[in-house]
């Protein structure tokens, strides 16, 4: 008698299906070194599990898989990059103040959340300079029409006489 064994291979979370759960989720960590812009695989495919719950490939649950002194795979978790500030005028990034999440932008200290000047950490150079600007022209327009008013009334009196 010759008695034949077929062993199977145990499948992996990927090669089960589309529907995992919990432990079952996991990234694999590719070794790959690229070539000319070409990926060339090397060695084995390493499964590296997520640390926390969250399970699912979202932008707030970004990783990077790291290998540790130790020689073991681990993942770092990424944190999402912040914006910046914003010209509530014109739309454009403010400069000089850094591009952080709104939680870390909180903790800053006043001094690195503006600019030394009017409108420091709400409005860009340039705003500010066409705010001048007409500012200046409306107080300008208000004396001519103030000097207008003045005129307009001695005029009357003067062409009331001459009727008379």
């Amino acid at each position: 008698f010759f008695f034949f064994f077929f062993f199977f291979k145990q499948k992996t979370a990927y090669e089960i299906g589309v529907r995992l759960v919990g432990s079952e989720m996991c990234i694999r960590d590719r070794y790959q070194r690229r070539v000319h812009g070409i990926a060339i695989r090397q060695g084995m495919i390493r499964r590296v599990h997520y640390r926390r719950k969250h399970t699912y490939r979202t932008a707030s649950n970004k990783v990077r898989v790291v290998k540790t002194p130790g020689g073991q795979l681990t993942i770092q978790y990424r944190f999402k990059k912040g914006k910046g500030q914003v010209c509530g005028d014109t739309g454009a990034r403010l400069q000089g103040i850094p591009h952080l999440r709104p939680k870390a932008f909180k903790r800053l200290s006043k001094t690195k959340k503006t600019v030394a000047r009017p409108y420091g950490g709400t409005r860009t150079a340039e705003a500010v300079k066409t705010r001048i600007i007409r500012a200046f022209l409306l107080e300008e327009l208000k004396e001519l029409k103030k000097m207008k008013t003045v005129k307009k009334p001695k005029d009357k009196k003067k062409s009331k006489a001459s009727k008379k």
